[in-house]
């Protein structure tokens, strides 16, 4: 499965995952390898994404840059004060608001 979560101004995480819950504005939900199209609104909470097998880049609050690793069942957490996210094919996009750590 694979994931891109981008803010207006920057590219959060992109890469091969294994699974990510986010806080939708129902409640959480987790999405995994094959689950059915959807589209749901985000609100205020945790996103956390556990990666694949693959180089995966994220972004490096600490330093302010893009970073790549090849680390599989690594977590990668960050909190949002909202977003969207959808779902097609195995392909899950994250548009999202307020990323901090």
């Amino acid at each position: 499965m694979n994931i891109t979560v981008l803010t207006p101004d920057k590219e959060v995480f992109k890469g091969k995952i294994t699974s990510v819950k986010v806080p939708g504005t129902l409640g959480q939900f987790q999405i995994l390898k094959n689950h059915a199209p959807i589209v749901s609104s985000l609100q205020e909470g945790e996103i956390k994404i556990v990666a694949s097998e693959g180089v995966h880049q994220y972004y490096d609050s600490e330093s302010g840059t893009i970073q790549e690793a090849d680390e599989p069942g690594k977590s990668y957490s960050f909190t949002i004060t909202r977003g969207f996210i959808e779902v097609l094919n195995n392909e899950v996009s994250l548009l999202v608001q307020g990323v901090g750590k």
